[in-house]
């Protein structure tokens, strides 16, 4: 994962106008590319729990928040918006994927400035509060909205859709509510499922799929106590998944300093959250390093349409069928997901489980795409034109042939 600083995000964002639309979550997230658009640091506690403030970052509330009273209900709303010289950043809270509200933010931009990257997220709320049917809703309301998107947005714009994080075995954010609170242990299951339908139709609208739950499934440390956020430093790592997107999309290769033979470490790190070198390095003198330019070539892994942690068990006779739906990675008494074969063969030693049992996995080579509509459009096609230090030109040769996320043709961009 590319680690992206104040200036190279400006560059990448230069005269763009972003919109996030979502949860808490995806508020983060809008908090913390603004933050990372002025500054290098991390965001505090306090700023991540704040909602509906009047001002954060110089940014502005445009509406709801505190202008219309802080509140749990399903009608809350907050519009942010952060704006410079060359920027422009704004934020919409939704407790539902489609809705009236979702056609009054759309007919903002057939009237208004069209956005170039779109970024969203809902599932939370939507199968939590609307009633029993809420999954069945939740899984029309993605097309509507989907098909929506796909008709009032232009063709260059970037959508991108960020799937759910992992909830925890408790969950106690401000969205459940005291009458729903026997929701609590099957919700993270729900969110699986939802996530799964989520990017399976994503992907049929070509759009564009970031697996945030596939990401953080093992970084279950920095989640918060609620069971649902999560603390600064994932979010910045969020900010970089994101931008790292973009960027392959937008056919953008953002040059690293020059780097000499060996490990280089800086004496000023700005993140926290760097890796610790491997044991057969030389100590550094500093706690960030990185390679040697020959080592350092940014290989994106290309990002599969979706993860179903579900395992497959067959019945007495006949295919296999699902076990208990859509169950989470972190139950104990299940093994690994997505076993490869010798992961498998040894589960199986250990446990002493008959291997038969499992259905075969699809190995990771495997191309796993949806058949996509009658109408193929493709979306932010070809580089993009940026008017700052970043040259493009055309790579000499392709490290990814096979790729549904690749948006027209590789460049680097190097500065002159």
């Amino acid at each position: 994962m590319l680690t992206f600083n104040s200036k190279e995000v400006c560059q990448l964002l230069h005269n763009k106008f972003v919109v996030i639309l979502g949860d808490s979550i995806q508020r983060s997230v809008y908090k913390d590319l603004i933050r990372l658009l002025q500054t290098d640091s991390l965001l505090t506690s306090s700023q991540m729990k704040a909602k509906g403030e009047p001002s954060f970052e110089n940014d502005h509330l445009i509406e709801g928040g505190v202008l219309d009273g802080l509140h749990n209900g399903t009608n809350y709303r907050e519009v942010r918006q952060y704006r410079s010289r060359h920027h422009l950043v704004r934020f919409y809270f939704v407790t539902r994927v489609y809705s009236a509200y979702l056609e009054s933010i759309l007919a903002d931009f057939e009237a208004g400035l069209q956005p170039d990257i779109v970024i969203l997220n809902s599932c939370v709320w939507d199968v939590s509060r609307y009633g029993p049917s809420s999954m069945k809703e939740y899984r029309t309301n993605l097309e509507v909205a989907f098909n929506r998107l796909d008709a009032v947005l232009p063709s260059s714009c970037l959508v991108i859709w960020n799937m759910t994080m992992p909830l925890g075995p408790k969950v106690s954010g401000g969205f459940l509510i005291p009458e729903l609170q026997h929701l609590t242990k099957t919700l993270r299951n729900d969110i699986i499922e939802g996530n799964f339908y989520g990017a399976t139709l994503a992907g049929f609208h070509l759009f564009d799929v970031v697996d945030l739950h596939y990401h953080f499934r093992f970084d279950l440390g920095n989640r918060v106590k609620d069971g649902v956020h999560w603390n600064n430093v994932v979010h910045r790592r969020i900010t970089n998944l994101l931008l790292s997107h973009v960027a392959n999309a937008w056919g953008v290769f953002i040059m690293e300093k020059k780097l000499q033979e060996g490990p280089v470490w800086d004496e000023n790190p700005t993140m926290s959250f760097n890796p610790q070198p491997p044991a057969r390095l030389p100590q550094p003198p500093g706690p960030s390093w990185r390679f040697p330019e020959h080592c350092n070539i940014h290989r994106p892994n290309p990002p599969s349409v979706f993860h179903d942690d579900s395992l497959f068990i067959p019945a007495d006779r006949g295919l296999p069928t699902p076990f208990s739906g859509f169950t989470s990675f972190e139950d104990s008494h299940l093994p690994p997901f997505h076993l490869d074969a010798m992961a498998l063969d040894r589960f199986c030693h250990l446990e002493r489980v008959d291997p038969s049992i499992f259905s075969a996995y699809p190995s990771y080579n495997e191309e796993n795409i949806p058949p996509g509509p009658s109408r193929r459009k493709r979306r932010a096609h070809g580089a993009v034109d940026h008017h700052h230090r970043l040259v493009m030109r055309r790579r000499s040769f392709s490290m990814r042939d096979h790729t549904p996320y690749m948006r027209g043709r590789e460049a680097f961009c190097e500065p002159y």
